[in-house]
Order: C-alpha cells, then sequence, then structure tokens
C-alpha cells in the first residue's frame, strides 16, 4: 500500500495490531487450555505429555512478539538519536543523552520542526509515559514500518 492510499494516521489510530498474528495466538492459547482440559479428563501420560507442545507453542508465540518488539525498539531508539542529532542545536545534543528509550519512542511521531520543543517539554516536565508524549504531538509523522 503506498501512502498515498494509507489513511492518515494520528494518535487515535496509530496503534499496530496485527490480526494473523492474534489470532494465531489465541489458537494457540485455546488449543493449550483444550489440552490442560483433555488431562483432567482423560489423566495419563500421554495427556500430560501432550500438554508440554501446547504449552511451548504459546511460550514461543509471547517471546516471537516480545523480542520483535525489543529489536523495533532498539532501532528506533538509535533512529530517533541520530534525527536529534540533526534537529537539535549543537549546545542542546547534551539532550539526547537525558531521554529515555520510551521517551525516544513515543517523540518518533513528531515532527523535526516540534521536535525540539517537545524535547524540552519532555526533559523540563519529566514525563515518561509514552502515551502522554505521544498526545503532545501537533504535527503527527506516520509510522507504517511498524512491526
Amino acid at each position: 500500500m503506498s501512502d498515498a492510499t494509507r489513511p492518515t494516521q494520528n494518535y487515535a489510530n496509530h496503534v499496530l495490531m496485527p490480526v494473523p498474528f492474534v489470532a494465531a495466538g489465541a489458537v494457540l492459547a485455546i488449543d493449550a487450555l483444550v489440552r490442560v482440559v483433555n488431562l483432567f479428563r482423560a489423566p495419563g501420560l500421554d495427556s500430560a505429555w501432550a500438554i508440554l507442545p501446547g504449552i511451548a507453542l504459546v511460550v514461543f508465540w509471547s517471546l516471537l512478539r516480545r523480542n520483535s518488539l525489543r529489536l523495533q525498539d532498539r532501532i528506533i531508539r538509535l533512529e530517533m538519536r541520530v534525527r536529534l542529532e540533526q534537529v537539535l542545536p549543537p549546545e542542546r545534543r547534551a539532550d539526547i543523552a537525558r531521554l529515555e528509550t520510551g521517551q525516544l519512542i513515543a517523540l518518533r511521531f513528531a515532527s523535526d520542526a516540534e521536535l525540539p520543543a517537545l524535547v524540552g517539554e519532555v526533559l523540563a516536565q519529566g514525563t515518561r509515559s509514552r502515551d502522554e508524549i505521544k498526545r503532545k504531538v501537533k504535527d503527527w509523522q506516520a509510522d507504517w514500518m511498524r512491526v
């Protein structure tokens, strides 16, 4: 989908919920639950052993998502540090080291024009909530390449 055909992204609609991934997780969780119920209905080594692959798949699914998001966060942190080096005046570049990863992640939606003032505001007020920082963004820059 090209940027021209995409809807405008903003605070209200920026959350990405990958439906196939969530659906797969629901199927795996239901399968694990069915295996536990089967153990109580027909106790035995076979039904007890059948629980392990079900639980392993649920754990694998959750780790897959967590690790993908962790990697994305590291990339965004690096991207934002580079971007702030270019956008902030030299006397304010020390502020970059004061920003936490969560703050950098939330700030990525701000335009270059509003970023210096927003960084100053976030640091002055000690704002740590990603949600609160994103709500302060006036000129929302879409991020369509998220995990």
